[in-house]
């Protein structure tokens, strides 16, 4: 089994609506995103996928984040804008955008600090 993963980030604001404590307050962060893309056999080039293919849709999915306020966003709208849905979010729009190359992510994980990260990973899995 071959893993790759990138690193890349973006900065917004958001506020937990549901969570009785501080981060109910309008704040921000400078996430840190990493996606992860496994499979069982390369392809041509002795590659599962060019890192910059891997990167440029990574990018394209984070700036629809950067440097809004995500509470405003549709999908967020009945989501928290947690960390954990923020992974989610890039998940399920990566899978989308990593169809025409036969490959989806295996795991998304949003860094919201350099201690505190949450992962999503699916529902097939």
């Amino acid at each position: 089994m071959y893993e790759l993963v990138i690193k890349s980030q973006f900065a917004a604001a958001h506020n937990l609506r549901n969570y009785g404590g501080e981060c109910e307050s309008l704040h921000g962060h400078n996430w840190l995103v990493e996606v992860f893309i496994r499979a069982e056999a390369l392809g041509p080039g002795g590659m599962v996928l060019d890192f910059g293919i891997l990167k440029k849709e990574a990018e394209g999915v984070l700036q629809t984040l950067d440097h809004k306020y995500l509470n405003d966003l549709p999908y967020f709208e009945k989501r928290e804008p947690s960390s954990e849905n923020i992974a989610r979010y890039i998940y399920e729009a990566l899978v989308e955008k990593l169809r025409p190359y036969h490959i989806k992510p295996y795991k998304v994980t949003a860094w919201e600090s350099e201690g505190a990260g949450a992962s999503y990973m699916g529902e097939e899995r």
